[in-house]
């Protein structure tokens, strides 16, 4: 599934009434922050930012959250991340720019996303309405880790 050893991307493939999201990264958390950002591309044309300092002066616009997930299997904390993405979205309206992940104590992963407003986006495919179980992997590979999710569209 994935690129080149060292690389990191992410792809949506469809899958029957749902869709299916894989990524692939040097690390666990860039892994599973590239699946979060394919999880976002999926139906929301987001332009992306590398540096904060490059997102509009808009407070709402350039609003950052952070997540601290505790230490679990790596599947469980890409339910975890993928959950927040939606929710985040539902409950409040706002979707992510950009995902970083990094380890952090006792194996956990605390997680940064820039926000931004939904109302600013433009819909381009089905959106998730939660993350399946079923077929769920988040493994370490020969060129990193690649994991794969069924998203309930």
């Amino acid at each position: 599934m994935a690129g080149n050893p060292g690389t990191t991307g992410h792809r949506v493939v469809a899958h029957t009434a749902d869709m299916q999201v894989q990524a692939w990264a040097p690390s666990v958390g860039e892994c599973l922050a590239e699946a979060a950002k394919g999880l976002v591309h999926s139906f929301a044309d987001i332009p992306a930012v590398t540096d904060v300092s490059e997102a509009p002066d808009d407070a709402d616009d350039a609003a950052v959250r952070q997540l601290d997930i505790p230490a679990a299997a790596p599947a469980d904390q890409l339910v975890t991340l993928l959950d927040e993405v939606i929710y985040r979205m539902d409950a409040h309206g706002e979707l992510p720019r950009d995902v970083t992940a990094e380890p952090s104590a006792g194996g956990g992963l605390h997680v940064r996303f820039q926000m931004v407003d939904t109302t600013t986006v433009d819909t381009v495919g089905a959106v998730p309405k939660a993350v399946s179980l079923h077929e769920l992997s988040c493994t370490e590979d020969d060129d990193g880790w690649v994991c794969s999710v069924t998203i309930d569209v």
